[in-house]
């Protein structure tokens, strides 16, 4: 009798407050994708669905007697809800949830529509901001363009400085990698605002659309984020975390990482739809239609239903045994879990795939490990933006 599995309770949810953009990103898995539900879903979250969603994540909250909840509210742009509206959302969320459980409020935005008014709302409601953006504006401008392809990045710089004027609300950046621009360029561009994060992201991509390249013989995109990492690791001037890279020293010290594009840790995130639908990795709609859709929804379901759906299996605590083989076998698995799960997709084979970014993970991997190696260094990793580094 094989045993019963078992499964970690969510403890990130991710609330689509706005499903329209004010920006058009060629690579945006929401609108620029296969799957299109976002046509027939409301423009904006409604209280009713907040509030009901808050009902859910007390649920949860008795159920797994959880001490913190983290509430991303997310997009399209979370912006175009409007502060009156967002307010209404964060006040029926902070009221719905019991106080035994900390509440820390997140938001991700392309930054364009940050005002004052914005800002007041955050700092009522503790709200961390991430901001979206590429690098100088030449490489962000290169797939962040507005509707009328006009430029964005003096409207994110812009709303970048008035988040930093507030202490403690900005969370950091965030950046797509794309090969055509310079990796120390935009690092050093990026760190010139001083985020305590900043979190590149690899363009989505399947086996039947594999992300672009130069030469496909070559893991370009590993020696990208390898060019950061040395950057990096050699300017101790800098007291920003690099998630993906802190992620591997710390999964390659046996630590747990924060992500879950790396590591065999099962995911602990869940989306709720503005219309109150659930699903559980909303970047699978950069696979195909329908591809993250569960049936379900906070109206009708409690999220044990989104926890033991088929289609999340992949979230067991024996990941492994959802990985394909040639994953099982690698030594690297326990780093890099077996890729992010939209980039393990084939008509052909499913998700029973190493990533399509295998080559380059590997080459990241083993540059991290053995610069790790040849400098002599020992990481402590605190629950914090910027690792310690002592020597041994």
């Amino acid at each position: 009798m094989s045993p019963t599995p078992s499964y970690r309770p969510f403890h990130t949810f991710i609330l689509k407050v706005a499903n329209r953009c004010n920006i058009d990103c060629d690579y945006c898995y929401v609108f620029n994708s296969k799957d299109q539900a976002w046509r027939s879903l409301p423009a904006r979250m409604s209280v009713d669905v907040a509030q009901a969603a808050a009902r859910r994540i007390a649920e949860h909250v008795a159920t797994y007697r959880l001490r913190t909840v983290h509430i991303v509210l997310h997009g399209g742009e979370p912006l175009l809800a409007g502060p009156r509206h967002l307010g209404e959302i964060l006040r029926v969320l902070k009221d719905g949830i019991p106080p035994e459980a900390e509440v820390r409020f997140e938001l991700q935005t392309n930054g364009t529509l940050v005002s004052e008014a914005w800002l007041d709302l955050f700092e009522q409601y503790a709200v961390t901001v991430g901001v979206s953006l590429d690098g100088p504006p030449a490489a962000n401008d290169r797939h962040r363009l507005s509707h009328a392809s006009r430029s964005s990045a003096a409207s994110a710089v812009r709303g970048i400085e008035l988040l930093r004027s507030r202490p403690g609300l900005f969370a950091g950046l965030l950046a797509v990698v794309d090969l055509a621009n310079d990796p120390l360029e935009v690092h050093d561009y990026l760190a010139s605002f001083e985020p305590p994060v900043i979190d590149f992201g690899l363009p989505h991509g399947t086996h039947d659309a594999p992300p672009d390249r130069n030469d496909r013989a070559t893991p370009e995109y590993g020696l990208w984020m390898s060019r950061i990492y040395d950057a990096w690791l050699a300017r101790p001037e800098y007291q920003h975390s690099v998630r993906m890279l802190e992620d591997i020293v710390a999964l390659s010290s046996g630590a747990r990482g924060a992500v879950e594009t790396l590591g065999l840790a099962p995911p602990a995130s869940v989306v709720i739809e503005s219309d109150g639908s659930v699903e559980g990795v909303d970047t699978l709609r950069s696979v195909e239609e329908r591809a993250s859709w569960l049936g379900l929804d906070v109206f009708g379901d409690s999220f044990d239903a989104a926890i033991h759906h088929p289609k999340l299996l992949h979230r067991q605590e024996d990941r492994t045994a959802a990985l394909s083989e040639e994953c099982q076998r690698c030594p690297l698995v326990a780093v890099c879990g077996g890729g992010y799960l939209p980039h393990r997709f084939s008509a052909a084979r499913g998700y029973q795939n190493p990533s399509v970014y295998c080559a380059d993970l590997a080459y990241l991997i083993r540059h991290v490990q053995g610069s790790l190696q040849r400098h002599g260094w020992a990481w402590v990793l605190p629950p914090g933006p910027r690792s310690k580094r002592t020597t041994v």
